[in-house]
């Protein structure tokens, strides 16, 4: 299963990855076994971009109409969603992440509702 199996057993997953075969290994625990890196012709798989970034399976690759340029272009123009999680962790100081900041209602700056029972008119 994973980095040897999808290459019509040309290539045995320590052939396919090399040095980076641990690391496949790890990302497919987490996710999925790793579509090959490459298609028929030798060239980046879109699958393998999708699979790598942690996306779910066809995220991308699926949608009608795209060639596999506009695939890649998408993925590359894409976050990576664990990445962009640390970020926000990482940027967003702790106050925030505990905010009890009142509301401000409309028609006032006090908090306070406008209209209905019990306002001033």
């Amino acid at each position: 299963m994973g980095g040897g199996s999808r290459s019509g057993g040309q290539q045995t997953a320590p052939e396919r990855w090399g040095p980076y075969l641990p690391a496949i290994r790890r990302w497919e625990a987490l996710t999925r076994p790793a579509p090959a890196p490459t298609d028929e012709r030798g060239r980046l798989s879109p699958a393998f971009v999708e699979w790598v970034m942690g996306l779910p399976e066809s995220h991308v690759t699926a949608v009608p109409g795209l060639s596999r340029a506009a695939r890649l272009t998408a993925l590359g123009n894409g976050v990576v969603p664990p990445q962009a999680a640390q970020a926000v962790r990482l940027i967003t100081p702790t106050e925030a992440l505990r905010c009890h900041h009142r509301l401000i209602a409309p028609g006032g700056g006090d908090g306070r509702p406008r209209g209905g029972t019990g306002s001033s008119r």
